[in-house]
């Protein structure tokens, strides 16, 4: 019994399933964590063509890290490894903006790092 409910989670149309939520989710998620980086750069008197730019690299990674944990509670931690060998194998269709290394902690700091020191730099400018 336990075996077809494993299976049964693992198979095309709950994966794509899975991605249009996750598609779904992208905007109002990045919208959600842009705000505190955008409002920032408002009282620091940063310019519009900085503080846009900067607001979306800091709302990715938290959104990407919402998005990866949709994953895990779908499928679990010991199967999500096949959902992303499935969107792999879909480059430019479903797996066009979740790509492997975006669920990697180390390009999420990047990004979030990268941020910060947009708004330093533009601040003290």
């Amino acid at each position: 019994m336990e075996e077809s409910t494993v299976s049964s989670e693992l198979n095309e149309k709950n994966y794509r399933r899975i991605t249009l939520i996750n598609w779904s989710l992208t905007v109002p998620l990045l919208l959600i964590f842009a705000w505190p980086y955008y409002f920032i750069c408002e009282l620091s008197s940063v310019e519009k063509y900085v503080s846009y730019p900067g607001s979306i690299l800091f709302a990715i990674p938290f959104m990407l890290t919402i998005l990866h944990g949709h994953v895990t509670m779908a499928l679990g931690t010991l199967h999500r490894h096949h959902y992303y060998h499935w969107l792999n194998e879909n480059p430019l269709t479903y797996g066009l903006l979740f790509h492997e290394i975006l669920i990697s902690t180390r390009f999420r700091l990047i990004l979030l790092i990268t941020s910060g020191l947009i708004l330093l730099t533009a601040s003290f400018l």
